[in-house]
């Protein structure tokens, strides 16, 4: 038994809809995609869900397709301002395109077709450049060499100024030995004395002993008194 025929009309029931488009949304983008295939078409499918989701299949860009489409139907897709750009692109792509090719002429690439007329301009332009990239490797080399020399300079003065250093620090610490050996001696009441040839230490001229008893002053005083009345 055959199958039925469905009538065509809104499917009111939403979950049913939304069952329903994805289904048909790829039955149609295949078609699309098979007689592009098969019959060599230019096909162009836009499709935009209830929800606003788009899906689309271009056969070749679709840019190209609605040029063609307004050729073939005369009905304008683009006002003034919109040809205005169109037009501006494509002379800017042109420019771009010239600009590659030129500079893969300067690369030494693409050469073969061109005359020696044609060559002439592009050995100029790679000499000027030549000229220019040695003129900054000089400029750099030269602030380089600079920066060298101040870096040595600068090397110079940090390497007196540490030496100066180091000769006042030894400076204090000998000052500082002798000081601390003499308050040491002082502490001790001790004293030096120049030594002679025979290294026989010389004896002060006076000095003073202070008695450890007290009795001693008493009888010295005692013994003198006594020499003295011997005397008389």
């Amino acid at each position: 038994m055959g199958r039925g025929k469905i009538e065509i009309k809104r499917i009111e029931n939403s979950t049913n809809r939304q069952v329903t488009y994805p289904k048909r949304k790829n039955g149609i983008l295949k078609k699309a995609r098979e007689i592009t295939v098969l019959c060599d078409a230019d096909v162009s499918l836009v499709i935009f869900s209830s929800t606003g989701k788009m899906n689309e299949y271009c056969s070749s860009p679709l840019i190209k397709q609605l040029d063609r489409y307004q050729k073939a139907s005369g009905n304008k897709l683009w006002d003034a301002k919109h040809e205005y750009l169109s037009a501006e692109v494509d002379r800017v792509k042109k420019e771009n395109d010239n600009m590659q090719i030129e500079l893969r002429h300067l690369k030494g690439e693409d050469l073969t077709p061109l005359n020696p007329r044609e060559l002439i301009p592009i050995e100029a332009a790679l000499e000027d450049g030549l000229v220019g990239v040695k003129a900054k490797i000089k400029e750099h080399r030269r602030a380089l060499e600079k920066k060298t020399r101040m870096l040595e300079e600068e090397n110079k003065r940090l390497i007196a100024k540490l030496q100066q250093v180091e000769i006042h620090g030894r400076g204090e610490m000998d000052t500082g030995a002798n000081n601390g050996y003499n308050n040491q001696k002082a502490a001790d009441g001790t004293r030096d004395y120049p030594s002679h040839n025979d290294n026989h230490h010389q004896v002060p001229f006076a000095f003073q002993m202070q008695p450890i008893q007290s009795n001693l002053t008493t009888a010295t005083t005692t013994t003198n008194n006594n020499k003295y009345q011997l005397l008389d």
